[in-house]
């Protein structure tokens, strides 16, 4: 296994293949289940969700995502706000064919923020994401600083993207989003539930 670079500017562990191997842990624990709430979701975009979770259901036995809870150096966060789906959300997206959790992490957070971590991520925990399917898990991941490249202008998948200060989250901020940060950063019990 030799060591160099990862896609975030990380020091990584890698194996023959160039694959990202050695990943910080945190056990959680078992916790309540807190239910996201929302705006309510347009029609379309419902049924374009529901297409797109059957195309995964056909092409894929189980989904897994990452997302990053990521902090700059003055202690906010960033979030994204999505044009198909209500809320603003931690950074993140699907894990692809062959590509390890931190190379996924380090992908979503260059596309949808410009952010590179600066130091290296920690695993918050896994969790398993059934109000959006029986088959889908997320691995968070903390990154404690981060660093923006350039402004994330918006596009067809993200509206807004930005940091805010941690007690002042945006209105419509997740149920999700907020049990993730209280996890991590204030040490409250961990849902094994998104």
């Amino acid at each position: 296994m030799g060591e160099g670079k990862g896609q975030a500017g990380l020091e990584t562990g890698r194996d023959a293949k160039g694959r990202v191997t050695s990943l910080s842990r945190v056990t959680p624990s078992p916790s309540s289940l807190q239910k996201p709430k929302g705006q309510p979701i347009p029609f379309w975009k419902r049924v374009l969700r529901r297409v797109l979770h059957l195309w995964f259901y056909l092409s894929r036995g189980m989904t897994l995502g990452v997302r990053a809870i990521a902090l700059d150096g003055e202690g906010r966060v960033f979030l994204v706000r999505h044009t198909y789906v209500a809320g603003w959300h931690l950074p993140g997206g699907g894990v692809e064919w062959g590509q390890s959790l931190l190379d996924a992490l380090a992908m979503e957070l260059r596309e949808e923020g410009n952010l590179v971590a600066e130091s290296p991520p920690e695993l918050v925990g896994l969790y398993w994401n059934r109000h959006v399917s029986r088959r889908d898990h997320v691995a968070v991941y903390g990154i404690r600083q981060v660093r923006q490249t350039g402004p994330r202008p918006p596009d067809r998948e993200i509206a807004e993207a930005e940091f805010f200060p941690l007690d002042a989250l945006p209105e419509g901020t997740t149920a999700g989003t907020r049990a993730r940060l209280a996890e991590w950063l204030e040490g409250k019990p961990a849902s094994p539930f998104w």
